[in-house]
């Protein structure tokens, strides 16, 4: 009968791994991570940004510059980074100064817009975030695309960026 020697099967599973795990790593990173983030600092607007992604979803953290569209840097994202994003759902969440003020008038208006965007009556969301701004300095910005509806709630050095998800089942998620 032979004796397994036991360093040469070690060494093989240890070399194995090491190229099974290192290359998906090495996808991951030069593939997905580095082409995509890329894109997302080579954005129009964007200041900083990170990205994290995983089989289902690319969340990407961003600073943007005053005044820029939300729906434009989203669509030139999902445009330009189309083969890396792939089937994943892309998730924007937008870093900025908020303030109680407008948690308060967003908290306000978020009955009249989710009941214009359950029966899909796009156009009285700006109607209904006037409303709620009262002539208070508060300034709304809506834009709309296929998939989302856009919201930049701005008063004087704070923002609030909301992306609406126009899929029905998604609705209920406001942030």
């Amino acid at each position: 009968m032979r004796k397994i020697r036991l360093l040469p099967i070690l060494l093989s599973v240890v070399v194995s791994a090491f190229f099974l795990f290192g290359g998906w790593f090495a996808y991951q990173t030069y593939a997905i991570g580095k082409p995509l983030g890329n894109i997302v600092k080579e954005t129009p607007g964007v200041e900083k940004s990170q990205v994290t992604y995983n089989d289902q979803e690319v969340t990407i953290r961003l600073s943007l510059k005053p005044d820029v569209s939300l729906r434009e840097v989203y669509n030139h994202i999902t445009k330009e980074g189309e083969t890396t994003i792939g089937s994943r759902e892309v998730k924007l969440s937008v870093n900025t100064a908020e303030s109680p003020e407008l948690e308060k008038w967003w908290a306000s208006a978020l009955f009249d817009v989710a009941q214009a965007m359950e029966t899909r009556h796009y156009a009285e969301i700006p109607a209904a975030l006037e409303k709620h701004s009262n002539g208070k300095g508060l300034q709304v910005k809506t834009e709309m695309d296929d998939k989302n509806v856009y919201v930049h709630l701005k008063k004087d050095d704070h923002d609030k960026y909301i992306i609406l998800p126009r899929n029905p089942e998604k609705v209920g998620v406001f942030k």
